[in-house]
Formats: structure tokens, C-alpha cells, sequence
């Protein structure tokens, strides 16, 4: 058949022309595919059934976004189930996010916590802001906190810039701060003028010499910017304890390495641990070393898992005096999430933090230390329930990760480690980014921290506190095997306590 009897044919004979050429392309490549799949060795399933073989792994890929928006309940899914999302989702947009008829959540799992309501609230004119918490009073330049939730350590790499940005603008709106992440400080991080945590992880990127040691000169110079408040020293994060943070190659550009002090399109594996720290000595050594240099409130972050080594520290610390003291410590739930870990760490290692908040805030107050050292925790904390409980397992603050990155429009595509994030968020795709409109997002973080902020309150009034920070353990129950629940109080009985 020539060009001009395809031009000239009528629409029925055109289509039937082209559905047998569409047939014969297929069987064509299905041959193909047969002499390749049948030829091969590396894969059992398609050299035994050739083409067909090929549609499991189709199915396998499909079957996780069926999951997600088909079948799943709305409680059932992992590691954020769609119900909570939808809550971060709707406060994020400002929308209204009340629910009607009644709660799908299941009240008698083991662990879930009731709060205790009491018969006479305050009166919402009684109710009062929470106050600001000191850290750092032995530093030069002690932090005044008052905000309930903060932005938890994300560093730009993990993150691409439009998300940085939008965080920064956001914590800056919402009066929260914004923890770097381990990646070094960026521009990014700057620009929308928040206050800033800066974490120190185990190559110290952004302030590390060639040789991977800390270099002062260039710790002085982040500490310089008056956007930055604090210094945290990254022992540890749940999703890996033990192992050190991973950044493909993919994501390391030019900038980034220019950032961290690393070699561009290089992957960059960090240390495992600070190579300089190998005892509960060499820590508060180098937490005051970190603290003379920069002026600057200094503590660590830890996922628990062996706990011992506090009691140790706080020891020690008595013996050398307050001032050694970190200033605050970061308690990481081993359920927590990053752009990519191992399974084994990522499953089956560290606490979560229902068990290890209370048990640091325990292991401080019976050393006489609690007031010295701030707690900070985190681990999938991010509606206004989970808050509150850590306010009343005795927390004096709340960061997390997750929870901004679903008000920046995170979909949990769980492709964090793929460069390939559909919203933007973790991928440095130049097309992909397009979608994520920094001064749009910062709207939404700023909404997110004042739904959280709305939501805590209502439950401490409920409990008869004027604001979060007075809850106690006694104010919330957790049930327990038999069905039945018990006070929080009762699970973690109060530490004798030298002088809290």
C-alpha cells in the first residue's frame, strides 16, 4: 500500500489498517521479549514462563498505589495511615478537618492513649499561651523557645530547595524553628529568616576539615549567622541507629557538595558515629568544646536503645558541675523515617519513643538534672493526640519531619531515596521541583503548626491545664492487654528526684 491510498482510504479502512499494524508491533516485541526472557539466567520466573513472567513485576509495582488508594482502610496503612495524613492534609490547606458521626479509630489497641477530661475546663478567656523554655543557660547566647512543634533535622540534599525554602519561610511565619539536618547550612535554610538548629552530624558537613575532623574556623562562621541558635551533635536517628546517613550520588550536585565539603556526584556515606567520641568523657568533652566555639546552646541527638550510658553521663556530670551538661538532648523514636536505611535498622532497632522519652526524662530527673537539660523528641508525632502525650510523658519540646513534609504535600510515594518524588519534595529533578511553590507550601506549614498548636490546646483544657505544657503523666491513660487502661503515671512512676 502506497502513502497516497493511506491518505486517500476512508476513516473505517484507516483504523482497521492501523489496528493490524498495532497487532503486528505487539506480537513483534512479544517475540522479542519470548527469545530474550527464555535465553536469560538471571530471572527463574520469566525464563520459565517467557513475557508472561514479565506482569508479576507490573502487578508488584501497581499493587502498592492500588493499596494506597483503593483498598486500604483508612486506619491500616503504614507508616502513616490515611486518616492522619488527611488531618496533617486539611490543616495544612486550612480547611475546615472536624469529622462527623463518629471516630474510625479503634480505641482499645494496646497503647493508645485516652486523655483524662476533667468535669471543670478552664473557660477558653482563661486559657494561657505556653511559656517560653530556656536553653542553654551556661552558654553565651542562651535560647529563649516557646513554640510546641518544630521543624525536625532535614537536611537540603534530602530535601530539595524549593522544600527547604518553603520550610524556612513557614517556621518563620508560624514562630517555630527549623533544624538543618545534617547536610550543612544552606542558603535555603537562610532565606526565609526562621531560627535555626544546626546539626552536626557524625562528617560534620559544613563545618568539617578535608580530613572529616571539626573545623573551629568554620563551625565560628555558621554560628555567626543570628538565624542560627543552637547547635545539635547527631549521635544517632531511629530509622538507623548505629549507621551513619546515606545521600546518593544522584542527589549530590554541585551546590550540595559545595555545601557539605564533599565531591560532587559522589555518593556520601557518613561515619557511623563521631570518630572523636568513644566515651561518655569524650562526649562532654566535645559537647563543651562545640559550646565554647560557637556561643551557642549545645546537646545531642539520640535514638535509645542501651540506656545505662546516661545514668553514666549524669554521673559524671554531677562530679564535673552543671555547666558540662548538654543543654538539651533530643530523644529519636526508632520508628522514625529517613530518605534511606537499611531494613534491619530501619524495623527491628532502638525504642520507640513511648518507652525512651519517659525513661530519659526519668533517668534526668532522679540525677537532679531535668531543669539543667531540655528535652526534645520526636518519632511520628504529627497530630495534636501524639503531641500532647509527649507533653505529658514530659517533654519540653516536639520536633518532626514527616509532619511538614505531608503540609508541604508529601503523597508517601515512599520514593524518598529515588530522586523521582512526585510532589518535589526529596528529588533535586529540575521538572519535578516545578510543582513545589515555596511561597505557597510556607502557607501551609505555617496553618499545619497552628492547627497542632489548636489541637494541643484543646485537649490540655479538656484535661483542666490553662496550657500544653502543664499536662503530667497523670492526665492521659494507655490501654493495656486486658483492654483496660492505666495512667501514664502508673506505667512510669515519678523518680526520686535529688532536686529536679
Amino acid at each position: 500500500m502506497d502513502l497516497f491510498s493511506v491518505f486517500t482510504m476512508g476513516s473505517l479502512d484507516f483504523l482497521a489498517v492501523l489496528f493490524t499494524v498495532t497487532i503486528g508491533v505487539l506480537v513483534l516485541i512479544a517475540v522479542i521479549l519470548f527469545f530474550i526472557d527464555i535465553n536469560q539466567t538471571e530471572d527463574a520466573v520469566r525464563r520459565n514462563y517467557p513475557v508472561i513472567g514479565r506482569f508479576r513485576y507490573l502487578f508488584s509495582t501497581l499493587g502498592e498505589f492500588f493499596r494506597q488508594y483503593f483498598f486500604a482502610m483508612d486506619r491500616e496503612e503504614m507508616p502513616f495511615n490515611r486518616a492522619e495524613r488527611e488531618w496533617v492534609y486539611k490543616s495544612s490547606e486550612g480547611v475546615d478537618n472536624t469529622v462527623a458521626f463518629g471516630s474510625t479509630r479503634n480505641l482499645t489497641p494496646v497503647g493508645t492513649p485516652i486523655f483524662v477530661n476533667c468535669p471543670f475546663p478552664p473557660l477558653d478567656e482563661e486559657a494561657e499561651e505556653p511559656p517560653a523554655v530556656v536553653i542553654g543557660p551556661y552558654a553565651r547566647e542562651p535560647y529563649a523557645a516557646s513554640s510546641l512543634i518544630n521543624v525536625s533535622g532535614m537536611s537540603y540534599g534530602a530535601l530539595s530547595g524549593p522544600a527547604v525554602r518553603a520550610l524556612s519561610k513557614g517556621a518563620k511565619l508560624a514562630g517555630c524553628w527549623m533544624n538543618t539536618g545534617e547536610g550543612g547550612l544552606s542558603p535555603h535554610h537562610l532565606e526565609g529568616g526562621c531560627d535555626i538548629v544546626f546539626q552536626m552530624g557524625t562528617a560534620k558537613y559544613g563545618v568539617r576539615e578535608e580530613d572529616g575532623g571539626l573545623s573551629p574556623d568554620k563551625l565560628g562562621k555558621v554560628a555567626a549567622h543570628p538565624e542560627v541558635k543552637m547547635i545539635e551533635i547527631k549521635l544517632s536517628q531511629g530509622a538507623k541507629p548505629g549507621k551513619g546517613g546515606i545521600l546518593p550520588a544522584e542527589k549530590v550536585s554541585a551546590e550540595i557538595a559545595k555545601i557539605r565539603g564533599i565531591r560532587v556526584h559522589e555518593a556520601s556515606i557518613s561515619p557511623n558515629r563521631h570518630p572523636e567520641v568513644d566515651s561518655i568523657d569524650d562526649l562532654l568533652d566535645f559537647i563543651s568544646e562545640v559550646r565554647e566555639i560557637s556561643g551557642l546552646p549545645t546537646g545531642f541527638k539520640a535514638v535509645i536503645g542501651a540506656y545505662g550510658w546516661l545514668d553514666s553521663m549524669c554521673t559524671e556530670i554531677n562530679k564535673r558541675g552543671p555547666e558540662s551538661a548538654p543543654d538539651f538532648i533530643t530523644v529519636d523514636s526508632g520508628d522514625g523515617g529517613t530518605g534511606a536505611a537499611p531494613m534491619p535498622l530501619m524495623d527491628n532497632c532502638g525504642l520507640t519513643v513511648k518507652e525512651a522519652l519517659p525513661m530519659v526524662v526519668d533517668i534526668l530527673i532522679r540525677h537532679g538534672l531535668r531543669n539543667r537539660i531540655r528535652v526534645i523528641c520526636s518519632g511520628k508525632l504529627i497530630t495534636p493526640a501524639e503531641v500532647a502525650w509527649a507533653y505529658c510523658a514530659g517533654t519540653d519540646f516536639v520536633v518532626s519531619a514527616r509532619g511538614f513534609m505531608f503540609s508541604l504535600g508529601c503523597i508517601q510515594a515512599m520514593k524518598c531515596n529515588k530522586n523521582t518524588c512526585p510532589t518535589g519534595i526529596t528529588t533535586h529533578d529540575a521538572r519535578l521541583q516545578k510543582g513545589l511553590d515555596p511561597e505557597e507550601k510556607s502557607h501551609r506549614v505555617y496553618n499545619f503548626v497552628k492547627k497542632i498548636r489548636y489541637g494541643v490546646g484543646i485537649i490540655s483544657h479538656s484535661c483542666g491545664v490553662r496550657h500544653p505544657r502543664a499536662l503530667k503523666r497523670y492526665h492521659v491513660r494507655v490501654v493495656q492487654s486486658d483492654g483496660k487502661s492505666v495512667p501514664l503515671d502508673a506505667l512510669h512512676p515519678p523518680a526520686d528526684a535529688k532536686a529536679a
